[in-house]
């Protein structure tokens, strides 16, 4: 067994880093689990004539340390959300609750 480490803090988390993992290293990490973030809520995103999910791009920004992920159409919200005549149909928030996980145990893999 490898040994464990607990990071409390953005300096920890920080140093522990720097000690195992490029900044290279991290962008990769934050633009694969983006691109399958993404991924992920075109195949949730409910289709009735496949613009919600051809409007869902990915885009990185902060030199390569944050991605979004996001649907650019003007209903978007009402149908994750849903309205008092709709049902909700999330995709975004079932997509983003299985990809956080992929993402901190990649994290995890970086700083040990």
């Amino acid at each position: 067994m490898g040994k464990s480490k607990t990071i409390i803090g953005a300096a920890e988390f920080k140093k522990a880093l720097k000690r195992n993992a490029t900044l290279d290293d991290l962008k990769n990490v934050v633009r694969m689990n983006g691109t399958e973030l993404t991924r992920e809520a075109e195949v949730n995103a409910p289709v009735d004539t496949s613009t919600l999910e051809r409007s869902i791009t990915q885009t990185i920004k902060d030199n390569g340390l944050t991605s979004v992920t996001e649907p650019h159409t003007e209903y978007d919200g009402y149908v994750e959300w849903g309205t008092r005549y709709m049902k909700a149909q999330p995709y975004i928030g079932p997509a983003f609750k299985q990809q956080i996980k992929k993402y901190k145990s990649d994290m995890q893999r970086l700083v040990k």
